[in-house]
């Protein structure tokens, strides 16, 4: 795995989601920087498979716990740093289990802000760029757009729900200076995202339909516009978001690199020699039309900027389909 050049090391941090495709890859690299890591985790959408490279690090310890719980006594620790990046986030999830993905952003967010504050660690909670909603004009999209979102539709559950966290982050921070971070993640991809019908997201269901020369289906009209920014340049970010000492608490974390869905399945049919047929299905209750981030603050501040760029982070995503394909992580 390449490693960024960060400077990070001898922290005990808790990382709630680690089985997830953004958690197990940050429970990594912050292994590899000699950081003691424990990791919480109740595979709702995170998976085991995930999770056993982990285990040969001494320094790392699991808790199958639900984080809408209050944590249990041997989570109970001494932290330098909390992680909170539980919560579903597959729109395919959504109409499923919209309960489920607001308790834990509200109530799980809850948990964690008081143990914070106990214990006077420092919070990195993983907002989303699904807290802008439809976007209109504002793309770029800054951390200053309030954002357009409707709190009946589907995807109301994980747009509000990430939209509550950070309203009650803020509260705490305001009511008892509580010393936390918002990471508002556009679009990422890599190696150990869910595929498949309930937990997948773009980038490796198309992928593994590809490999498998079986139709890519696209939901609307496929002009849709996303950005995709490739894990390890999200880990870099998280990491140096969570080492800054600056004021500023709010960063979008994306590729400002903007391309259409359409164009998305063209390049995957490309780097695999795929014969897949693209198909179009009904778009998607309230899909917003664009997601590209205006990532001023994060290149000015944690002098941060994606790296990879989107057919190299592919190649490597491709790769590890390629390889896991018949052994699938759903």
């Amino acid at each position: 795995m390449q490693q960024h050049n960060l400077h990070f090391s001898e922290h005990h941090i808790l990382i709630t989601g680690v089985a997830g495709f953004i958690g197990s890859w940050l429970a990594e690299s912050l292994l590899k920087l000699k950081n003691k890591v424990v990791g919480i985790d109740n595979f709702s959408s995170g998976t085991k498979e995930n999770i056993i490279n982990l285990m040969v690090f001494s320094e790392f310890q699991f808790i199958e716990h639900d984080v809408t719980r209050p944590l249990p006594k041997e989570a109970q620790q001494d932290f330098d740093y909390i992680f909170h990046l539980a919560s579903m986030a597959s729109p395919f999830e959504f109409p499923i289990y919209p309960l489920e993905i607001l308790k834990t952003n509200i109530m799980g967010t809850i948990n964690i802000i008081e143990f914070s504050l106990r214990k006077e660690i420092e919070l990195v909670f993983s907002s989303t760029s699904e807290i802008y909603g439809e976007p209109h004009d504002n793309v770029p999209t800054p951390e200053t757009f309030w954002g357009y979102v409707n709190s009946l539709g589907i995807r109301s559950c994980y747009d509000e729900g990430k939209r509550a966290s950070e309203a009650l982050l803020m509260a705490a921070k305001r009511e008892y200076g509580l010393n936390a971070k918002i990471a508002r993640i556009f679009n990422t991809y890599g190696a150990r995202m869910r595929y498949g019908k309930h937990h997948g997201r773009v980038i490796p269901n198309f992928v593994v339909n590809a490999l498998q020369n079986r139709p890519i289906e696209i939901y609307g009209s496929g002009i849709q516009t996303r950005s995709f920014l490739y894990i390890l340049d999200l880990i870099e970010a998280l990491i140096l978001l969570a080492n800054t000492h600056r004021s500023e608490m709010v960063f979008n974390l994306g590729n400002p690199q903007e391309i259409t869905i359409i164009e998305l399945a063209r390049i995957i049919l490309k780097l695999t020699k795929s014969n897949s047929q693209v198909i179009f299905r009904q778009s998607m209750p309230d899909d917003p039309s664009r997601r590209c981030p205006d990532i001023t603050k994060a290149q000015t501040i944690l002098k941060w900027h994606p790296k990879i760029d989107l057919e190299d982070g592919l190649r490597r995503t491709i790769n590890f389909y390629r390889k896991t394909i018949n052994s699938p992580i759903n």
